[in-house]
């Protein structure tokens, strides 16, 4: 199809995704028997063109903070741009700050693409992310391919953003803790402390949290006892890295399945399986797969 759309609707049953191409390639809405599971985007931030208001937006073509804007690989140091003022530091790459393109629409999917040169970024990259509605699930499969000249680290993500209502819970399990620096940055990982698991589910925490969970087992559970409906987050295996923030001084919180460890490129440990940094050489591509499930909570 090759334009840009304003929303588009997906899905022909109990479940409807609205799409905002161009405001990141992002999801604006997804509605299960008529109840909200994700943060919808309100019509002001949608005539405002907020990214930062969306139900979920990609990561790419990494996830999270690059400490310094500058990281060392294969002998050189590249550096990225700050990209979300007042932060100081590059966050979630550059895909989400940009329209995507819809090549391929139909009743129940639609597949939006992102075509990047490198420009003042060290990254050109051909992006797509592919929506699939059933009754049953959401699915999005990320697509990621350097069309640079160069070997590059890369990771990408999905950042949705859900209602901070009083009696929700969240449940997964992992078995790594990274530790919060200054201005966001991800630092050390530590053996994750009972006191900060969420096998067993529990309510979000009352502090800050804005931490990676490492070693996720690629499912979440969110539950909306208030709305009678939970839903169900499963990520191929590529996703390693789970993402919590929660601020309670907001309505809202979010739940990120991540390949890459936040923090990775500044460590550069980029043969360690645990960071979930993806090497491709030119023409290389990754691609995964997370699904979003709803289902009833009994009464």
């Amino acid at each position: 199809m090759g334009v840009i759309s304003e929303l588009l609707s997906i899905g022909s049953g109990a479940l409807q995704v609205a799409l905002v191409p161009r405001i990141g390639g992002s999801v604006s809405s997804l509605r299960w028997r008529g109840i909200d599971l994700m943060r919808r985007l309100s019509d002001a931030d949608l005539d405002a063109g907020n990214v930062l208001g969306v139900a979920m937006f990609p990561m790419t073509p990494f996830a999270n903070r690059i400490a310094g804007n500058a990281f060392e690989f294969a002998a050189r140091r590249w550096r990225v741009q700050p990209n979300n003022p007042p932060e100081k530091f590059n966050v979630h790459g550059s895909g989400w700050q940009h329209a995507w393109t819809v090549t391929e629409m139909g009743v129940t999917s639609a597949t939006l693409s992102l075509d990047i040169a490198c420009g003042d970024e060290p990254y050109s990259y051909h992006a797509t992310q592919t929506f699939v509605v059933s009754d049953e699930r959401l699915s999005v499969t990320m697509t990621l391919a350097n069309t640079g000249p160069a070997a590059l680290p890369f990771g990408f993500g999905l950042h949705p953003w859900f209602d901070r209502d009083p009696d929700v819970t969240v449940q997964f399990k992992a078995r790594r803790f990274y530790l919060e620096e200054p201005d966001g940055v991800s630092g050390d990982s530590i053996t994750l402390p009972p006191e900060l698991d969420f096998a067993g589910g529990r309510p979000l925490p009352g502090g800050w949290r804005n931490n990676d969970y490492g070693g996720w087992d690629g499912e979440a559970t969110i539950r909306f006892p208030a709305r009678g409906a939970g839903l169900r987050i499963t990520a191929d295996p590529v996703f390693k890295h789970l993402m919590l923030y929660a601020d309670p001084s907001k309505p809202y919180f979010c739940v990120e399945p991540q390949t890459n460890a936040s923090g990775a490129f500044n460590r550069g440990r980029w043969d360690d399986p645990g960071e979930g940094v993806i090497v491709l050489a030119a023409g290389e591509s990754a691609a995964g797969t997370v699904s979003f499930t709803p289902f009833a909570l009994e009464t």
